[in-house]
């Protein structure tokens, strides 16, 4: 069984975005603001840089029981103890994700068609993310917008939580969570606001109105 996990307000981390005050505290500021998991996704530098930097959000979030998320690298992950690994569909097959790095760890998975998941991607994973919802300059690779309408059709679908991601901004709390979405993945709007805690407090707010109107 995987370790718990709140897919409601989840950052995506991204070192040029968090410019000089570094990932770590944008992160640090973020949590502060109701960040419910992070995801460290390391786009360049070395395998010490990656390694060093999830060290550092190990020991910051575990003592906030907030997980952290590594973004494609098992042998990272499995090296700063993370709870889990995000993964997309060009990377490592699920099944042998999940065989490295055990039952407990959370285990993601990006889609943006069902089409393209097959029982055998879907059996290993706790979740996916799912998008782009919007246009995203943040992922050099990003596929076209799916739109909301295509979102809660992936949920239904797949019967596991989902997380949507791609471009979206505090405003799109509401039908993001309508179109039957467990959470919003955050990447621009919070790591490169000016006030990361205030950004992600934004979103936490909109978040809990919502969930208390139902």
């Amino acid at each position: 069984m995987s370790r718990p996990f709140d897919l409601s307000l989840y950052l995506v981390t991204d070192e040029d975005l968090a410019g000089p005050r570094g990932v770590v505290e944008a992160v640090r500021a973020a949590i502060d603001g109701g960040v419910t998991l992070v995801q460290h996704r390391f786009k360049q530098g070395s395998t010490r840089d990656f390694v060093a930097t999830a060290q550092a959000l190990v020991d910051l979030l575990r003592p906030r029981g907030i997980p952290l998320i590594i973004n494609d690298r098992v042998d990272v992950a499995l090296a700063v103890d993370a709870d889990g690994v995000h993964v997309g569909q060009s990377d490592m097959r699920v099944a042998k994700v999940r065989e490295l790095i055990g039952p407990d760890r959370i285990l993601g998975l990006s889609a943006a068609q069902f089409e393209e998941l097959t029982p055998e991607d879907l059996a290993p994973i706790d979740y996916l993310g799912v998008g782009p919802v919007f246009a995203t300059a943040t992922k050099a690779n990003a596929r076209d917008p799916i739109g909301f309408e295509h979102l809660g059709r992936i949920k239904a679908a797949s019967g596991l939580p989902v997380v949507a991601i791609g471009g979206l901004k505090a405003e799109h709390v509401e039908p993001t969570l309508a179109a039957g979405a467990d959470g919003l993945a955050i990447v621009s709007a919070i790591i490169a606001a000016e006030d990361p805690e205030r950004a992600a407090r934004d979103f936490a707010d909109r978040i809990a109105r919502f969930r208390s109107q139902k």
